[in-house]
């Protein structure tokens, strides 16, 4: 029986890694670090179950639950059920946020730094045609994505960023300690760091992400389904110990920042004052190399992940490598709409994605204490998307909240549901889901026995 060794199970953890990590990596941590000041450990805490915790459980979830993807296992639900949330996860972190903020961010981050100030959006236009031309010639190779992210991305990216963090590291700006904390961070630090971590994203991705994982670890010659359930939670978690040590070092970054700046408008202008005092004008320039890299091989995984997962879900439908070209396209699209438009629309739908998400994943890790009864799993999810459903209205733009007369509805239901408004309304509702199913599961068992 074939078994990956230690070499094989460090390349599939980089190829995870390279997908996992993009420029949105960066910029929340960093910007993070400087907003929670001497409070960043508590806040990193709890940026660290949702953008590592998560996504690892995400992989373990697939790689144990032996689907062959996403489709079944949300399909435990109901196979309606799983359609709609494959799909709603893959457009989420595809074509619709996630891949155009690759380019915005790594345009608005990076490269605009480098630009004379005030330049035209044919400047964002021009970089993201030239951005999703080389994902696209990436993503037609998916048999090669292995060696695309794991040996030639994603050790570049940690060279460029790792010239940043150590010369951030060796002479900081100023002590951590003397950072007051600001915002949502003075009071309640910890749960906002949680709830930062949903703008990583890569919980969904962690879904996604788990089969090309096992896809990977199959062309290494594994294929017996216990082995390659182990090697796709090995490979995890040497990825998420990485991810979690550049999170901590961004984030310590950005916290000692504040000795010598005021606290940025976003992490992107935070990790831009800190290239330029270190390493003044070739400071940009570093700065956008590390974040071009990081999110071109973050968008070649997702569209590879979207559109297998496409073709899966439509197998009468287009090729991959014309779903490729489709997601390219519409990406191209809607990264020109700008940064703060793709994050201001993408953070309902996140608040909304995020619950169900968490919810399965753990489901399916424990399975065998409620049998993976289809009941329980379909009780449980109803209450949670209930929930959910108004943490997404919450957190719809101020404008359009208005022009729905959506406030006082809103209002009510914090009233009602606890720690609503501190964005985990979904929590009570998605406990009382599981006991009720377990209790109607044991009642129908009863019924049968007697």
């Amino acid at each position: 029986m074939k078994k990956l060794s230690f070499k094989e199970i460090l390349l599939v953890a980089s190829m995870l890694f390279g997908m996992f990590f993009g420029a949105g990596n960066l910029i929340f941590p960093a910007s993070m670090g400087q907003l929670a000041g001497q409070s960043m450990w508590k806040a990193c805490a709890g940026f660290l179950i949702t953008g590592v915790g998560l996504p690892l459980l995400g992989v373990a979830a697939l790689g144990v639950s032996r689907e062959n993807g996403l489709l079944g296992l949300s399909s435990r639900v109901g196979r309606g059920y799983g359609f709609f949330f494959t799909c709603l996860l893959y457009l989420t972190i595809g074509p619709f946020f996630a891949i155009p903020r690759c380019a915005t961010v790594s345009y608005t981050v990076g490269i605009e730094q480098l630009l004379p100030r005030g330049s035209s959006a044919l400047w964002l236009t021009a970089f993201s045609l030239v951005f999703f031309g080389a994902v696209l010639f990436f993503s037609l190779k998916p048999g090669q994505i292995l060696t695309w992210i794991g040996k030639i991305l994603t050790p570049l990216f940690l060279v460029c960023l790792g010239i940043l963090i150590v010369r951030a590291l060796a002479s900081p700006m100023g002590s951590i300690s003397s950072a007051a904390p600001s915002g949502s961070y003075q009071t309640g630090a910890f749960s906002t760091g949680f709830l930062e971590g949903y703008n990583t994203m890569d919980a969904l991705a962690g879904l996604a992400f788990g089969i090309i994982v096992v896809q990977a670890i199959r062309r290494l010659g594994v294929s017996e389904p216990g082995q390659v359930a182990k090697s796709t939670v090995a490979a995890g978690v040497f990825s998420s110990l990485l991810m979690a040590l550049i999170y901590i070092l961004v984030t310590v970054t950005g916290a000692q920042s504040r000795g010598l700046f005021e606290a940025s408008s976003n992490g992107g202008e935070a990790l831009s004052r800190i290239a330029a005092h270190y390493f003044g004008g070739a400071g940009a320039l570093i700065l956008a190399l590390t974040v071009t890299i990081a999110c071109l091989k973050t968008a070649v995984g997702l569209i590879t992940s979207c559109g297998e997962a496409f073709v899966d879900l439509f197998p009468k439908g287009p090729s991959y490598k014309v779903w490729a070209v489709v997601f390219c396209a519409v990406s191209f699209l809607l990264a020109n709409l700008g940064l703060d438009a793709i994050i201001a629309w993408s953070l309902p739908v996140l608040m909304f994605l995020y619950p169900l998400s968490i919810v399965l994943i753990l489901l399916t890790l424990a399975g065998k204490a409620y049998g993976n009864h289809r009941l329980v799993l379909r009780v449980t999810i109803g209450f949670t998307a209930a929930a959910a459903f108004f943490d997404l209205l919450r957190a719809l733009p101020a404008g359009a909240r208005a022009a729905l007369r959506l406030n006082p509805v809103i209002n009510a239901v914090s009233a009602w549901i606890p720690f609503s408004s501190q964005g985990f309304g979904w929590v009570i509702p998605a406990l009382a889901g599981f006991i009720i199913g377990l209790i109607v599961k044991a009642a129908q068992k009863r019924k049968v026995t007697t």
